[in-house]
């Protein structure tokens, strides 16, 4: 059967560096990081005191103060951040049919902060069981898209995929085969995380995971650089409205780009560490040029996963060597993590948004906080150091990948 095309009409985002797309967009383009000590807890006696938080959040600003307190952080972010790309997309909620609407967001862990709560709660109790009856309904991953669903009456396909750092890529992976099979004209897809809580901090801390330059924040995200000493924990959402290409054209939409391809793999080696020689990334990233349909040398961009983990940037840079070659010599790379840190289930959606963005204006945001080159590192590779650099992009690749060796991979390239 002949496939449908997919673009991208709206888009939407809660950032540690901005709050809407164009502070978002303005962010990324200036090199801004979104480090900094955190307030969401007092982190005084943890090895990390510093994360990428969302600021000046206040969720009674878009909803009221009785709805804000049934559902956890994360879906806050979730429903904030779809709002955003919904109306950006223009959608008509008194014409489009919306049997023919879905949501599929994504959570890599969901409402921790209210089970740590909860049990706090439990456990500084006598015992007796005292539990919110909205505890399980806050903490489970796939609430964020029953709400949104609920909220705008969309009927189409609704669920969460859950891959770790990898999980919102897979929701647009996802959400892209519903559309290019005719199953759904439109899909709200994207992801939101808010796991900078004692419980996330501490976890990663214990696995060594996390940076813990707590002398200077701001430039702890450190990827590709030799001193880099593991990533920083961020939060927020990210939304895109997906849509059918000739769906979109009937009702004049404004389209950002093309979603040409896409791939799923998995490392098959280590619950945390990549595989060494970058095995289920070479897959992943040949099966999305695959998908599209393009070679290699048709990329000009590409939004890394790029965490600032010693292991993981070698894996990944070795990789992407493998697979485009000498074309990749032609390549920009950045890690946007540099500015908005990682955030988790949600870091597919805002660097897909970020990719998307590079796409339409021609510019590739930069690596920031790089002092010393790592020798491992070819130093012929363009890693977009320090400042955006313009450069004409037709296509755009970002990559995701997450704890058990989940790999995913998308492409966006100019509509035509």
């Amino acid at each position: 059967m002949e496939l449908k095309r997919v673009v991208v009409t709206g888009l939407g985002a809660l950032t540690p560096i901005g709050n809407t797309i164009p502070e978002y967009w303005d962010g990324l383009r200036n090199g801004v990081s979104g480090a900094d000590f955190i307030t969401l807890f007092d982190a005084e006696k943890f090895k990390t005191r510093f994360a990428c938080e969302v600021k000046n959040f206040n969720p009674e600003d878009f909803m009221d103060r009785k709805e804000a307190r049934k559902i956890d952080r994360f879906s806050q972010l979730a429903i904030v951040s779809s709002d955003q790309a919904i109306l950006d997309a223009g959608l008509d909620q008194a014409t489009i049919n919306r049997d023919r609407v879905g949501v599929i967001w994504a959570s890599g862990i969901g409402g921790i902060t209210t089970f740590f709560e909860e049990m706090k709660g439990f456990f500084a109790g006598d015992g007796t069981p005292r539990f919110n009856p909205f505890f399980i309904p806050k903490m489970i991953s796939d609430i964020a898209a029953g709400h949104i669903s609920m909220k705008y009456g969309f009927r189409g396909p609704n669920y969460c995929t859950v891959s770790a750092c990898a999980s919102s890529s897979h929701a647009l992976i996802d959400a892209s085969h519903f559309i290019r099979l005719g199953k759904a004209d439109v899909i709200v897809c994207g992801g939101s995380e808010a796991a900078v809580i004692q419980a996330g901090v501490g976890g990663f801390n214990a696995m060594k995971a996390l940076s813990e330059r707590n002398d200077d924040p701001k430039t702890a995200s450190r990827p590709f650089d030799k001193d880099r000493d593991g990533f920083v924990l961020g939060e927020g959402g990210g939304a895109l409205v997906l849509e059918e290409y000739e769906h979109a054209k009937r009702r004049g939409a404004k389209i950002y780009a093309e979603l040409a391809g896409s791939s799923c793999s998995a490392d098959a080696h280590h619950i945390t560490a990549p595989h060494p020689e970058g095995a289920g990334v070479i897959l992943v990233m040949n099966g999305a040029l695959e998908d599209a349909g393009m070679n290699p040398n048709e990329i000009d961009y590409i939004n890394v996963h790029g965490t600032s983990t010693p292991l993981g940037d070698i894996a990944e840079v070795t990789a992407i060597q493998r697979v485009f070659g000498e074309s990749a010599y032609n390549l920009n790379i950045s890690s946007t993590k540099s500015m908005t840190g990682h955030l988790l289930g949600a870091a597919g959606a805002i660097e897909a948004i970020a990719s998307v963005l590079a796409v339409q204006n021609d510019l590739v945001p930069p690596t920031i906080n790089h002092f010393t080159d790592d020798d491992q590192l070819d130093p012929k590779l363009n890693f977009t150091f320090h400042k955006a650099q313009p450069r004409v992009v037709n296509a755009a690749l970002s990559n995701t990948f997450g704890f058990g060796g989940h790999n995913a991979s998308v492409i966006f390239r100019k509509i035509s």
